[in-house]
């Protein structure tokens, strides 16, 4: 009932109200996130260490993105698969998953120390420490260091903990460590004279309090219960959870791979200008962190956003999904306009927040930076918006394109390329070539993700109209008896099979029955359901899967088949209802393949495809299902010993059939 009153509001309430009630707690929580580290250079920045220490701490920072990465990758992943779980009702797979999760967190945060701490300075240095800065990072970068398996283990299971229904303690835990922070940084700073040694001290203190909050919570969940066995590594299941948190991987990675080409740029190009060094690399740092704070507000925004364009998406109302793109829009366009207005009239406000003013060098390229390098901010918040927004959708490869064009594909070679070219037309001025790189990537970026977004909602069909119920659609009583799966090979007539051995038996088949029926339970749109196993690549294909819309249309369809299987006696053809009834005792779980060349005549048969279309045509079916079974189950589509009966359709629809009612007859 609650599920279903929810569903009511995402559905019917007024967006507006929506917007709001569900974006600012994600803003928040992403606003007290970011806390952490632009409190450190705040205090740092305004001690006697000035901008080199700040240079010193924003070295750091990169590295521990790495390590956030990775707990996110996790942390997400194992959220994404305790939702699934939540769906199913299947406590073992959830407590196995999650339990696992943290030992592997664990194990890596303890090799990511040893390997970090053998070689600290060098690693510093690749990401811009000098002479005089690389002494204060390893001061900052050992105590750190030295506790992140707490700082890893804490984003981890944050993330698991909101999944599971308790967004408030995750807020309450980065709260606490945020504000332990804020207040420890000016006590070690300037009262202990402990230097940038303090702020790291502030940093993990903080951290550790979140990190204990967090393991508290594990100790009364609320979805799951761990056990001493949860925590022996599952890897079969682990697979399944680390594939959805890959989206989480590959955004903060490529944060990662783009600091590290400024910072080499900024060392190469600085030492060759007036600033050295150590200015631009201080003050980029700096940058970094003032931007976060913009972008995390759109962020939030979006996030907010998510279960509306998601329901909606789902449900085939597509002008509750327009018009929640507009709010995002305007809301987004907002951040952006007020944003570029603050960089471009007074950075000198926000320098002097971070200190270091009394530089005359630094002051100078401090102010260049914001008012060239964040030029146009605002479209880099439509970019962010527009990546989130495919992803709330299920559309993956729109998200990565969107995302990746400016960071990766524009960003990267521009900042290699505008600098280079600078320098040879006067020596000196390569420097100032890296800002423009950034400007330049937003400009190109948001051309393809305003493209992208035209696209969809030109091309989106779905939502305008629900594919018809079937004449037969509805769960038929039957007696209690037997239940057949039927898994296929595209073009081995899987689905006439299913048909055939019904009719025989005396009970009811169901194929695109289930997608009619899913649609009613759910509210989703029959063409949504039907079209969760659309081909793409294994990697994108676990994106998709991974979205809440989609993970919603899985569910309903799954509480489908089983409703179905409760009823008595049936036929189901496809939607890995061989493993979705694995607990069920008198299920007959049949796999029908025939050879290619069979498959490609009979394709050509029934679609009217050519040999080559139908060719291609199988081999992308054959491979989205086999990806679409592997993701929900961790198990190999077509694997022998997971079927009762596999036949060979090439012997002919009736003698297959019969095979299957003999071996019906065999069992009852």
């Amino acid at each position: 009932m609650e599920q279903t009153n929810q569903n009511h509001i995402l559905g019917e309430e007024k967006i507006s109200k929506l917007l709001v009630k569900f974006s600012i707690p994600c803003i928040l929580s992403l606003l007290i996130s970011a806390l952490y580290n632009i409190v450190d250079q705040i205090f740092v920045g305004n001690s006697e260490l000035g901008y080199l220490g700040n240079a010193a701490t924003g070295i750091v920072f990169p590295i521990l993105i790495i390590a956030q990465a990775f707990a996110w990758c996790i942390g997400d992943g194992c959220a994404a698969y305790l939702s699934i779980c939540q769906g199913k009702k299947d406590t073992q797979n959830a407590h196995r998953c999650i339990g696992t999760g943290i030992t592997v967190t664990l194990i890596l945060s303890v090799i990511m120390l040893v390997l970090c701490a053998m070689w600290r300075e060098p690693l510093l240095r690749l990401f811009g420490a000098s002479d005089q800065t690389v002494g204060m990072a390893v001061d900052y970068f050992i105590i750190v260091l030295c506790f992140l398996p707490a700082f890893m283990l804490m984003n981890m299971m944050n993330a698991v903990i909101r999944a599971d229904g308790s967004p408030a303690v995750s807020m309450a835990s980065m709260s606490l460590g945020a504000i332990l922070n804020i207040i420890l940084d000016p006590v070690f700073i300037f009262v202990f004279k402990w230097g940038i040694a303090g702020a790291a001290w502030a940093t993990v203190i903080g951290q550790t309090v979140s990190f204990i909050v967090s393991t508290l919570y594990f100790f009364k969940t609320k979805s799951f219960h761990l056990k001493k066995a949860s925590f022996v590594p599952q890897f079969k299941i682990f697979n399944n959870a680390l594939k959805l948190g890959a989206s989480s991987f590959i955004t903060q990675m490529s944060r990662v791979v783009i600091s590290l080409v400024f910072y080499i740029m900024l060392a190469k190009y600085g030492s060759l200008s007036i600033y050295g060094q150590d200015i631009p690399i201080s003050v980029i740092s700096i940058e970094t962190k003032v931007f976060t704070i913009v972008i995390n507000i759109v962020v939030g925004i979006v996030l907010g956003g998510q279960p509306i364009l998601g329901y909606n998406i789902g449900a085939g109302k597509m002008n509750r999904v327009r018009d929640t793109y507009r709010m995002i829009l305007t809301a987004t366009l907002a951040v952006g306009i007020v944003s570029t207005l603050v960089f471009e009239i007074c950075p000198q406000v926000i320098i002097n927040i971070f200190g270091s003013g009394n530089n005359a060098l630094y002051t100078e390229y401090a102010q260049r930076t914001f008012r060239i390098f964040l030029s146009l901010v605002i479209f880099t918040c439509v970019i962010k918006m527009s990546s989130i927004f495919f992803q709330a959708v299920g559309k993956p490869v729109m998200a990565v394109l969107s995302s990746l064009t400016r960071v990766i594909v524009c960003c990267v070679p521009l900042v290699i390329l505008i600098p280079y070219v600078c320098e040879i037309n006067q020596a000196g001025s390569g420097i100032n070539g890296i800002l423009f790189a950034a400007p330049a990537a937003d400009l190109i970026g948001m051309i393809v993700a305003v493209s992208l977004t035209m696209h969809y909602f030109r091309t989106w069909e779905a939502g305008e109209s629900n594919i018809p119920l079937p004449v037969s659609a509805g769960i038929r009583p039957s007696r209690k008896g037997v239940i057949v799966t039927i898994a296929s090979e595209h073009g081995s007539c899987g689905k006439r099979i299913g048909q055939l051995v019904a009719e025989q038996i005396g009970v009811a088949c169901y194929y695109k029955e289930m997608t009619a029926l899913a649609a009613q339970e759910s509210g989703l749109a029959q063409r949504f359901i039907s079209d969760i196993n659309e081909n793409s690549p294994e990697l994108l294909r676990s994106l998709y899967l991974s979205t809440n819309v989609v993970q919603q249309a899985i569910t309903a369809q799954e509480q489908i088949i089983r409703k179905i299987a409760d009823n008595g006696s049936c036929v189901i053809v496809g939607r890995a209802a061989d493993y979705v009834l694995n607990e069920y005792t008198d299920v007959i779980r049949v796999f029908i393949y025939a050879p290619r060349e069979y498959r490609i005549k009979r394709v050509m048969e029934m679609y009217g495809d050519t040999m080559d279309e139908g060719r291609k045509n199988i081999a992308r079916s054959d491979a989205a299902r086999a990806a679409y079974y592997r993701n929900i189950s961790g198990r190999t589509w077509g694997e022998p010993h997971g079927y009762h009966l596999c036949i060979d359709s090439s012997c002919g629809v009736d003698a297959a059939a019969n095979i299957i009612c003999d071996y019906i007859n065999q069992k009852i």
